[in-house]
């Protein structure tokens, strides 16, 4: 093993601190080709069925051993006013909503662990985040019969972190979803709408809801930036073994809706032009809104990056009824029907349908490199 996997495989200290991806990341040169692994899994090591598979394992890379990364299980919560000590208003946080309850997961957290493995009203939920791809993306655990639990398999497919289940310890996508090497090859969890907001829309919208501590039981540098120059670079090519698809720059953030056979991504470059782009994916509208007021984590500390905004996409129709969109002052939109002011995550603020909710649809935001290889045949849009 790696001198630096070594140091990351060992029990979590601050020295420790640095991930085992980012720290391979970081590495260049020769001491890059040090960390070199034989391709796919070290397959004694795994109850794995690699007789089933839609991506052969030997395709998989290798970046370490299994929960190098460590996930976090039954984890902790805390109030806002507690975490506002620590977390910026300017900070990511994925919002998970299910039967009630709402949590925020912070992306300062989620970029240690990459996998937090919870429950929010009675759903056991899987919320997960690539920092290769910057996707943060939910799911549901409950999968054929029985609740999974979920670690990193320190590999990658598609420059993308692949997950596994402790029960079949099958491989999963993290970006989609779908398991690729195991007993479920080629079946799908279930999506849970989970979008990336500012922390201070999150508390401006749900003010008593919970917020993911960082009394995690790993000592990590919270808050301390990965990857500074990861967005001005190409993916790397140890990680990433395919040409990048070259209608978007590979780094370009895409908010995808995947509904039928052809999903649509709709490129940050132009929403954050428009503030409002609508579409139709498969056969059904969509409006897609931005915001500006989020911090990218690629930088020194999380609470200091350049300002990336935030996007999520809704179901335009309420009771029925067709609304279209309009920005409206900064970071708001208003409806033409009703003339109801709506927030970036789909609550209506003022007017008649004040106290709504647009319908979110399934999305999530990703680099255009990673998703396009995932799903080549994606639509771009972007008037």
């Amino acid at each position: 093993m790696s001198a630096a996997l070594t140091a990351l495989a060992r029990p979590p200290s601050r020295a420790a601190g640095l991930t085992a991806l980012a720290a391979l990341v970081s590495l260049q040169g020769p001491a890059a080709a040090q960390t070199a692994h034989p391709p796919g899994p070290a397959r004694s090591e795994w109850r794995t069925d690699f007789a089933s598979f839609t991506v052969h394992p030997d395709s998989l890379v290798r970046f370490g051993p299994r929960d190098a990364i460590p996930a976090l299980a039954d984890p902790g919560f805390e109030t806002q006013a507690s975490a506002a000590r620590w977390l910026d208003g300017r900070e990511p946080v994925v919002v998970v909503s299910a039967n009630g309850e709402t949590r925020a997961y912070p992306v300062q957290i989620l970029m240690q662990h990459h996998v937090v493995n919870d429950v929010v009203g009675g759903t056991p939920v899987a919320v997960t985040f690539c920092i290769l791809c910057g996707s943060a993306i939910a799911y549901d655990r409950r999968f054929d019969g029985r609740v999974l639990e979920f670690g990193l398999a320190g590999l990658l497919y598609n420059s993308n972190l692949v997950l596994y289940d402790r029960q079949t310890e099958t491989f999963w996508a993290q970006a989609i979803g779908s398991g690729i090497v195991g007993e479920h090859a080629g079946s799908r969890l279930d999506f849970l709408y989970a979008p990336t907001l500012p922390f201070a829309e999150f508390r401006s919208e749900y003010p008593d809801a919970p917020v993911l501590s960082r009394e995690t039981g790993y000592d990590r540098d919270y808050g301390e930036g990965r990857l500074l120059d990861y967005e001005e670079r190409g993916p790397l090519e140890r990680f990433f073994r395919r040409e990048a698809d070259v209608r978007l720059p590979a780094k370009e953030r895409v908010l995808v809706v995947a509904r039928g056979a052809e999903p649509v991504a709709f490129p940050f470059r132009a929403l954050s032009g428009r503030r409002v782009i609508e579409a139709d994916v498969g056969g059904d509208p969509v409006v897609a809104f931005w915001a500006p007021g989020t911090a990218s984590i690629y930088s020194e500390r999380t609470a200091e990056g350049h300002d990336v905004g935030a996007a999520v996409a809704f179901s335009p129709f309420v009771d029925g009824r067709r609304l279209s969109f309009r920005p409206h002052g900064e970071d708001r939109f208003r409806d033409r029907e009703t003339g109801t002011v709506w927030s970036l995550s789909g609550l209506g603020l003022e007017g008649p349908l004040a106290g709504r909710r647009l319908r979110q649809l399934d999305g999530g935001v990703h680099f255009w490199f990673a998703w396009a290889a995932y799903r080549p045949r994606t639509r771009v849009v972007e008037r």
